[in-house]
């Protein structure tokens, strides 16, 4: 028998750790570390992209991307339990960001606003997710506080699976392209989760030219595309928003060093779909994402040079 003695387990109060919600906690949150505990906790991968979004004359607390999906995440937080005001706000900010999945997240839900978000969930678009989510610490003895998140309320499974069987029939109606779009990141997804690698494959494919990966650093995605027409494939580091170009700079100053540890040339500063935004990118061209037959070497040369671009920036875009 082990009589190895166990540790007890004791309840922190919040304020004894963050006694400011704006200036304190909700920092804390939106760093990629507890983004990633609270993303585990709701079976999503979260990208920060903005701390106190200006919605109209009010702000969101965090707005956060869904990259499996590519959608927007909503997380309205308090340090105490739930008010009608914040209820309010929260709708307002959904309305304004036109959030997919909605996170309200305080230390105690009423039941009269759990039974608000059940509703919600009920009545709302099939695509539509609200999450009511209860934070805790907890330490052992004298170790550091650790947060737990529960979930108190989230989208009807039983509905949703209703909803996933009216989808299957309506996969008829996809265009070709689209399904095997689909069915290509299908394969890709399923080698990442073979390959020793970073990068994996836990998200939902899309029938859509390209996949999206975070990479820890809001603004920066890596990208796996595929380009039917031109016939190439390509991975990129994918630079978005107003700093896309100062920050493109600041890492082609290590362009030698990088392109050094990859073992090959990348194209810099390839423009991407918006004026504004940038890549970084390393294409195989002459090459046919239509053949499947294909399929595997091209999953292979993707899963490869996604998990080598993740591992020569990631570091370096956090010290940007």
């Amino acid at each position: 028998m082990n009589d190895q003695p166990l540790g007890r387990l004791q309840r922190v109060d919040l304020r004894t750790v963050w006694t400011s919600e704006p200036t304190q906690f909700t920092p804390w949150l939106a760093r990629a570390e507890n983004l990633e505990i609270l993303g585990e906790t709701l079976g999503l991968e979260l990208e920060l992209e903005s701390v106190e979004k200006e919605v109209g004359s009010f702000r969101a607390d965090i707005v956060c991307k869904d990259i499996g999906a590519g959608s927007s995440v909503l997380i309205e937080n308090q340090l105490e339990q739930t008010d009608h005001d914040h209820l309010g706000k929260l709708l307002t900010y959904a309305a304004g960001l036109q959030a997919v999945t909605v996170v309200w997240l305080t230390e105690r839900f009423r039941d009269e606003h759990r039974a608000a978000l059940d509703w919600l969930n009920d009545i709302t678009h099939e695509d539509s997710r609200f999450f009511g989510i209860e934070i805790e610490l907890w330490r052992i003895g004298e170790s550091p506080a650790a947060p737990k998140f529960n979930i108190v309320s989230m989208p009807n499974d039983w509905s949703r699976s209703v909803a996933h069987a009216a989808r299957k029939a309506d996969d008829a109606k996809l265009s070709e392209l689209r399904l095997m779009q689909r069915n290509y990141w299908t394969g890709l997804l399923e080698g990442l989760n073979t390959t020793d690698g970073p990068i994996r494959g836990n998200r939902k494919p899309q029938p859509q030219s390209w996949m999206y990966f975070g990479i820890g650093v809001g603004g920066f995605h890596l990208g796996a595309v595929m380009n039917t027409w031109d016939k190439f494939i390509r991975v990129e580091l994918y630079i978005a928003g107003e700093d896309a170009e100062q920050r493109l700079v600041l890492l082609e100053g290590q362009k030698d060093e990088i392109e050094e540890e990859l073992g090959y040339t990348l194209e810099w500063g390839d423009q991407s779909p918006t004026a504004r935004d940038r890549r970084i990118a390393y294409y195989r061209r002459d090459i046919d994402p239509e053949n499947e037959t294909d399929w595997p070497r091209q999953h292979e040369w993707l899963a490869t040079h996604l998990n080598a671009m993740h591992r020569v920036f990631a570091q370096r875009v956090r010290d940007l």
